[in-house]
């Protein structure tokens, strides 16, 4: 298991229902600041995104020239997105991210360049 694809430490907030944590007045920092957003008692999203990147960075470096599969969650997986994108954490929450859909993302010398989002194992799109 390579622990920088882990799911954000949501602290204090781990286990509560979504509809529960809606009703906080934070929520809408989750939503709509999460670069100045940090979980009680666990990783703020611009660690998060860090420790995402930086483990992609690490896999793509150590398997040069090859494909690397990496599995995590929706929003380690948006972060990655946003990041290869040049897009503000700030927007991040825009990306959506299907259960066990694809995205791919090509490291080159010119950088990241995102290939797709979201597919199904058959090439389709979730609708």
């Amino acid at each position: 298991m390579e622990r920088g694809l882990l799911e954000c430490d949501f602290g204090d907030w781990t286990g509560q229902s979504l509809r529960r944590l809606a009703r906080k007045p934070e929520w809408k920092a989750v939503q709509r600041h999460p670069s100045g957003f940090r979980f009680p008692g666990g990783e703020s999203f611009v660690e998060m995104q860090a420790r995402i990147t930086d483990t992609l960075g690490r896999l793509v470096e150590r398997h040069r020239g090859g494909v690397v599969v990496a599995v995590s969650h929706a929003d380690p997986i948006k972060a990655a997105l946003a990041h290869a994108l040049g897009m503000h954490l700030d927007l991040f929450q825009r990306l959506a991210i299907a259960p066990a859909s694809i995205s791919t993302i090509a490291y080159g010398a010119g950088g990241p360049t995102v290939l797709g989002v979201n597919a199904l194992g058959d090439g389709r799109v979730p609708s």
